[in-house]
């Protein structure tokens, strides 16, 4: 349980780090897309090996891909009625939603992955993603979204401690869920973080960035891909 606590925090606690740099600090706009495009080759590299590929492997393919394309869907869904309410500053509020609704999958099947040992590439991939959402997401709800700091802040707190619970949840539970349910659950995870991908976190990358973010998305697949 110890280790479930800990891994949880190991995913949890660059979201708040993340969050308070946002918040605290006007960084570039090329910095940010750095981060962001970063991030995103980690989470690529983390969807391929540490998610689909299991699941695929596990469950087949038509149930992996069934339970890909809902994560995608619910992500998608959702993000659009945020835009819709917002408008031009949902990029902020839609990267916090990415993190929750892509972290709470992914955490639970690091959770139960610790009975075989856990896995260090997918809490290296996961960690290294969130950090980059937390400082871009907080940044831009505080300047487009005119959110208060704190209340912000106390946002990203809070899916900072419901990843660490889902962690041991997903630990708690591990001997009473069958392979091909963490099969789904695994695909699940992968499918929105590809919706994260698509739809906020790359478009606002190369928005931000422009061409070059393609090598820092390239640096950080590599890092994920060479630990794993």
């Amino acid at each position: 349980m110890l280790t479930a606590v800990l891994y949880g925090l190991a995913t949890a606690v660059p979201i708040a780090i993340g969050a308070a740099i946002g918040i605290r600090w006007n960084l570039p706009n090329p910095v940010l897309a750095t981060l962001m495009a970063f991030g995103a080759g980690t989470m690529i590299a983390a969807v391929t090996n540490e998610l689909f590929e299991p699941a695929y492997v596990q469950a087949g393919t038509l149930l992996a891909s069934i339970a890909l394309f809902c994560g995608t869907a619910v992500y998608v869904v959702a993000d659009r009625v945020v835009e819709t309410k917002l408008g031009s500053a949902a990029i902020g509020p839609a990267l916090m939603l990415g993190v929750f609704l892509d972290g709470v999958p992914e955490n639970t099947a690091l959770g139960v992955s610790l009975t075989a040992g856990g896995s260090l590439v997918l809490v290296v991939a996961i960690a290294v993603g969130n950090l980059p959402e937390a400082v871009s997401g907080a940044s831009l709800m505080r300047r487009e979204h005119d959110a208060s700091g704190r209340s912000a802040m106390m946002l990203w707190l809070f899916t900072a401690v419901v990843l660490v619970a889902v962690t041991v949840g997903g630990y708690a539970v591990s001997d009473a869920i069958s392979p091909t349910a963490i099969s789904i659950v695994q695909a699940f995870a992968g499918g929105a973080t590809l919706g994260v991908l698509a739809t906020s976190l790359m478009p606002e990358a190369y928005r931000e960035g422009g061409w070059w973010v393609g090598l820092a998305t390239a640096a950080g697949f590599l890092l994920a891909f060479v630990l794993g």
